[in-house]
């Protein structure tokens, strides 16, 4: 499906989730245009891999309790 194509879906579904408000074409197309490029610039870069030194060294979380020393 073309970009166009799938803007055009999106600002559609958003008008309906609106409850299909008149006059507010623009807006809506405007909020897909967002929503579209944000989904397509997440998509080429890639899934977000955990940061493997993040959280290194401290303990496991325990729930908010501490196990007895």
């Amino acid at each position: 499906m073309d970009r166009e194509e799938r803007i055009r879906r999106r600002a559609h579904e958003i008008w309906e989730r609106e409850g299909r408000p008149e006059g507010r074409e623009r807006e809506h197309w405007d909020q897909a245009v967002q929503e579209i490029e944000a989904e397509d610039s997440e998509a080429e870069r890639g899934p977000v891999m955990p940061d493997p030194t993040v959280g290194a060294g401290s303990e496991p979380d325990t729930g908010g309790t501490k196990p007895p020393r």
